[in-house]
């Protein structure tokens, strides 16, 4: 079976119901809270898996993570990579409002502190052409993307969250490019997602890109025959966004492991996130393959 090397982040998520997300300055009260694993790394590990390809997670726990890796081994992916080190587990601070909006605070710990070993086994596993998943919640993302290119791996990146080491990063390195439309905008200092979008592709024109906009579907770019186009979003009753973005990313690199058509890929992918924002919490929400093979038959227009 075709495998995912995944160098991600593992997360505790701290899950607050409010009426609406509080501003600045403001104190609100909760309806609820819940606690469930989370973190992009874990979160898309779990859906690439749910997919139906083998997955292997590279990464680190604190002393309070150990429930992170039984979830993970449970759910069919591969935890022998992953390290306990002192300290805490990276953990978020997640508000949901009533219309399934979120936001989140997220504190590194443990994510921010994997150590060189690891990485250099999984860059070993995946050498000679092997995918190579990273998301931004880790430590030395700019240093992993150029020992894996130098090894011929296939560089997978989601740039989530988006921050000030991003602008540093080789993205000529990069096979594939995830970004939603801030992270677009923020990385590329330009004003627009169409600028952003346009930016990308030239300056790049040797990486895959794919640019999600939430309810308004995405935009791709296949290096490939030089092809750029867009996708129109399911229609599902969003009950809560937070896993939306990750089963989207872990379904569409079990899609490009398996050797599927990048734009087959993404319609299955897109599925698979819609999906997740009909049921509460992060890694729970992510759906099986068969629940996504059923709505992309339900709602054949959106493919």
């Amino acid at each position: 079976m075709s495998q995912l090397i995944n160098i991600g982040s593992l997360c505790i998520d701290y899950v607050y119901s409010v009426t609406e997300i509080a501003k600045v300055g403001e104190t609100v009260a909760s309806q609820s809270m819940s606690v469930f694993p989370g973190g992009k790394g874990l979160n898309q590990s779990i859906a690439a898996a749910k997919a139906g390809i083998n997955v292997v997670h590279f990464g680190a726990v604190g002393t309070d993570g150990s429930e992170l890796v039984e979830f993970m081994q449970a759910a069919g992916v591969g935890v022998s990579n992953i390290v306990s080190l002192p300290g805490r587990t990276g953990h978020a601070v997640i508000q949901i409002n009533s219309q399934g909006e979120n936001s989140i605070v997220i504190a590194g710990g443990t994510n921010r502190e994997i150590p060189q070993k690891i990485i250099s086994n999984a860059v070993a596993l995946a050498k000679g052409g092997g995918w190579i998943l990273m998301q931004n919640e880790t430590n030395d993302v700019g240093e992993i993307i150029q020992l894996a290119s130098a090894a011929g791996c296939k560089v997978a990146l989601n740039l989530a969250p988006v921050d000030a080491h991003a602008q540093s990063y080789n993205y000529a390195l990069v096979d594939l490019l995830i970004v939603n439309e801030l992270e677009a905008m923020a990385v590329t200092g330009r004003a627009s997602v169409g600028e952003a979008f346009a930016h990308l592709i030239t300056t790049y024109p040797d990486m895959n890109l794919v640019l999600t906009q939430g309810k308004d579907g995405l935009r791709y770019y296949q290096t490939h025959g030089g092809i750029s186009g867009e996708l129109g979003a399911f229609e599902v009753n969003v009950v809560d966004e937070t896993a939306a973005g990750d089963t989207f990313v872990g379904y569409l690199l079990a899609g490009l492991v398996r050797g599927d058509s990048l734009r087959d890929v993404l319609m299955e992918a897109s599925a698979a996130g819609a999906l997740a924002t009909t049921r509460a919490g992060a890694a729970p929400a992510i759906p099986e393959l068969e629940e996504v093979r059923a709505l992309m038959k339900a709602q054949p227009s959106c493919t």
